[in-house]
């Protein structure tokens, strides 16, 4: 790396959410509120950036407080036990004017698994007060069975109550430290 620049996530202009299947026909959607990441990047150059990012699993927010506390069970989570979700990344490739292919190792529990999610650049600009920020989305698929999210709750009908497959959107803002 020739320049080394180092960028952290504003908390306050990025959000982590997780979307999954209810019963098979409508979906849940959900927060994590508190988390906290940094990149460090070749000049302003993001493709081969570093990215380190972790999720507070007591922060997460269905909009259902009994949900919530669910999911921070040992029966999901175990936040007791595992209070953070990390990601370290492998690689950042570009893969088109504004996009990336992030693969990076995905740290759920105890299980950690090498994940690929989808980069959208949406630009940098200064704000008002002169700090440098940097736009992006990033979106995914991941199976919770493969990190040992294994509950199974299944209705009286044999519907299943949730989906496999989750859905990850993330909008992160990150600002250029000085």
């Amino acid at each position: 790396m020739a320049t080394l620049t180092k960028w952290s996530i504003d908390p306050t202009h990025s959000e982590v959410q997780f979307k999954v299947k209810h019963l098979v026909i409508s979906t849940v959607s959900g927060f994590f509120r508190s988390f906290e990441g940094s990149v460090e990047t070749d000049g302003d150059n993001f493709e081969h950036a570093k990215i380190d990012f972790s999720i507070d699993i007591n922060s997460v927010d269905t909009n259902q407080t009994q949900r919530d506390e669910h999911l921070k069970s040992a029966e999901f989570f175990d936040a007791a036990k595992y209070p953070h979700i990390k990601f370290k990344s492998t690689s950042l490739t570009k893969t088109g004017e504004d996009q990336y292919d992030l693969k990076g190792d995905l740290t759920i529990r105890d299980v950690t698994k090498s994940v690929t999610l989808d980069v959208e650049f949406g630009g940098s600009a200064d704000d008002f007060y002169g700090n440098t920020k940097a736009g992006f989305e990033i979106t995914g698929k991941i199976n919770r069975k493969v990190f040992g999210l294994n509950w199974n709750g299944i209705t009286e009908a044999g519907s299943i109550v949730a989906g496999e497959d989750i859905k990850l959107i993330i909008n992160a803002q990150l600002i250029k430290q000085k």
